[in-house]
């Protein structure tokens, strides 16, 4: 009982200090850390000599403003375990005989540009051979990359692979110690931990006797689970508590607490003990392109400035020589900044201590013309009056690549707190709500607002928790379906039935309810008993009585999984569809933009500088081996911008150029030409 009291006062202190601590460095963030940002990884091993022996200031210095960079997060603690400052808590890159770290942050500070101390916490392998116990196992009591070395043979590729370490108990006072060391005794600008592990629970001998002591079973999931968000979060507020003693003015952020596909981690909102939200990313050879957008949107809803992360790299963060073309960098910067975030490149520091002057000609290409629209992107709000709800899937990003590619601007709903912008919301098939949630959606309905919901989205113990129009009879019978669409759908769509690989989950219509697709099914379903020809069953003559997409009042329901459909088969028509059931719903938005499926837009306010402005950019990645590669900056003319806002207008202009456009009135919208864009163009709207 002693201790929990003890807990329950520890946690309060930590967690009062840190809430003062958060509000009140808030709004410092920007005279605090750069808008064009590398981050410069060093993980260099012992095996490596003559560690920082070509470092030289004046280089150092000359080839960050060669690279247009005004922040840098440099290394205080790399992977490998040692330190490239003096420490009396940890040791020195043994083949480092000078502070390189303090002399880099001494050349950046000399040149206006901000340092940020860069500390691993998961990955760490000086202090896991000197303390194998505090290396993380699994239930078995494995080490994994322990059992990595002693398979590989000497001579041999040895592949990648790192031992990860938990911050808890004895791992956790070292890591405290060393972030109060720096904080004491070095001028840094902000922090930046790397590798947080937690998105799964540590089970070695300290983790298990920890939990068995604090009344927890460590072989119940659930428990196990909770007990480790415990020891997350008393990690994040120690180390803050840190921070604010003797830097209240420093930047934090802790590396992999902004994640978009793991709802557990999500849930446990991490992120609040960020000072800014960085979201790592390397497109060409993770998750794609279109992947940032939604991030950056649900994020910038914590009211906290957004940092994106991709890096300089053509495949993997820290390969050497790998370079991506400076137009590459040049369209992830711009994209960047036009979902109103910072810019950050990552690179890797050659041992010798010496910049690459290829890689900053490279970055400072991009970043001269992030100069030029930064003012334009930041401290900036999100606006649309399209809502997507997120599940924290791969779901999500199949559905906001349909909104993409069809230039239809959205925000994200989940942790929005204003919705008086929005029109509609959309509800994809693997979106669950709780109890407070359907009922801020059922809120939203009433008052007028309108809902998109794909097959079972939002959908429990065999209903619907908004009304559809439909009672749920079943799950599919065929393998295949196929869909006809009447004609209030019928643009840019075949009229005949098209393959629908996942088939629809069958209802029943409600007498008042408005059927705009019918559902064609197979014949039979192809197995080894009755199949024809290559592949499908052909579809019967008849419709089925279950419906493919429905409308009731301001609901709009598809039995299909659309964005599911189009995530994994690519067909237009499933994206099509959607965008023409879209416009059922969405009648008024606040942006109008017809692009090729590769052009991106997105609206962004600055009520503080009375403004709008569309950011469009245009890019087309293409797959080239196991990389997505932009290669062509292709120039798209006369694109026509039409827009609908509250204020009057009484200026429009281009960013880059400061080229007034005229304009056009169509109705009540406002029409703009703008005359060409090559990877970036961006319009403002001034208003009285």
């Amino acid at each position: 009982m002693n201790n929990i009291k003890e807990n329950i006062v520890f946690y309060l202190v930590l967690i009062i200090g840190f809430i003062g601590f958060s509000q009140g460095n808030e709004k410092e963030f920007d005279s605090r850390e750069g808008s064009r940002q590398v981050h410069l990884d060093f993980h260099t091993s012992e095996k490596l000599l003559d560690i920082g022996s070509s470092w030289n200031k004046k280089d150092w210095q000359s080839t960050l403003k060669a690279g247009n960079v005004n922040s840098i997060n440099i290394f205080a603690k790399g992977h490998h375990g040692w330190t490239y400052y003096n420490t009396k808590i940890g040791k020195r890159h043994p083949n480092l005989n000078f502070d390189l770290f303090g002399a880099q942050l001494e050349a950046c500070h000399e040149i206006g540009v901000t340092a940020q101390a860069y500390i691993t916490v998961g990955w760490n392998v000086l202090d896991a051979r000197e303390h194998p116990e505090w290396v993380s196992t699994g239930k078995d009591g494995k080490n994994n990359f322990a059992n990595l070395e002693a398979k590989s043979r000497p001579g041999e590729p040895f592949p990648w692979g790192w031992p990860t370490m938990y911050p808890e108990g004895p791992y956790m006072e070292h890591l405290l110690k060393h972030t109060e060391e720096i904080a004491k005794n070095y001028d840094v600008d902000g922090f930046w931990f790397d590798i947080i592990p937690v998105g799964s629970i540590n089970y070695n001998e300290y983790s298990k006797k920890d939990m068995e002591a604090n009344g927890i079973d460590w072989n119940d999931e659930e428990e196990a689970w909770n007990y480790h968000c415990k020891k997350m979060h008393r990690f994040f507020q120690k180390t803050n508590a840190i921070i604010k003693k003797y830097k209240p003015n420093a930047t934090i952020y802790y590396n992999w607490t902004t994640p978009i596909s793991n709802k557990r981690i999500v849930d446990e909102q991490y992120h609040q003990y960020n000072t800014k939200q960085d979201l790592e990313d390397l497109p060409t050879t993770w998750a794609g392109y279109d992947v940032f957008p939604v991030r950056a949107k649900y994020y910038a809803n914590t009211g906290k400035p957004i940092v994106a992360m991709s890096g300089k790299f053509h495949s993997a963060w820290g390969e050497f020589g790998g370079f991506k073309h400076k137009d590459a960098i040049l369209y992830e910067a711009a994209s960047m900044l036009s979902y109103g975030a910072m810019a950050n490149f990552g690179d890797q520091l050659h041992p010798t201590g010496k910049l690459e002057e290829a890689t900053y000609d490279n970055i400072g290409y991009a970043y001269k013309y992030i100069k030029k629209i930064e003012d334009y992107s930041m401290n900036a709000k999100h606006l649309a009056k399209t809502a997507i709800w997120l599940s924290f899937t791969g779901r999500d990003n199949d559905l906001t690549k349909m909104l993409l590619e069809k230039q239809v601007n959205f925000v994200v709903a989940n942790n929005l707190e204003d919705w008086s912008d929005l029109q509609l919301i959309i509800l994809h098939s693997g979106v669950k709500l709780n109890e407070e949630e359907t009922k801020r959606i059922q809120s939203f309905l009433d008052s007028g607002g309108k809902l998109f919901v794909m097959e079972k989205g939002a959908f429990e113990n065999g209903k619907w928790k908004f009304d559809i129009g439909a009672n749920y009879l079943g799950k599919a019978t065929a393998d295949v379906d196929y869909t006809l669409v009447s004609d209030i759908l019928s643009e840019d769509l075949v009229q005949s039935p098209f393959l629908n690989r996942i088939p629809a989950v069958k209802v029943e219509p409600k007498p008042s309810t408005k059927v705009l697709a019918e559902i064609y099914e197979p014949y039979f379903n192809r197995t080894v008993e009755h199949w024809t020809s290559h592949d499908n069953t052909p579809y019967k003559t008849e419709a089925a009585t279950h419906p493919a997409l429905i409308k009731n009042g301001n609901i709009v329901w598809t039995a299909h999984q659309l964005e599911y459909n189009y995530g994994k088969e690519g067909s237009r028509v499933h994206k099509q569809l959607f965008y023409n059931a879209l416009k059922l719903l969405l009648t008024d938005t606040y942006v109008e933009v017809n692009m090729p499926s590769s052009g991106r837009v997105n609206l962004l306010h600055q009520p503080q500088n009375d403004r709008y402005i569309v950011h469009l950019t245009y890019a087309t990645p293409h797959q080239r081996g196991r990389a997505k590669v932009i290669e062509d900056l292709v120039t798209l003319y006369h694109i026509p911008v039409r827009v609908k806002f509250d204020k009057r207008i009484k200026k429009v202009y281009t960013v880059t150029d400061k080229v007034e456009l005229p304009v056009k009135r169509l109705g009540d919208r406002l029409e703009v030409i703008v005359p060409e864009l090559t990877c970036h163009q961006a319009l403002v709207f001034e208003y009285e």
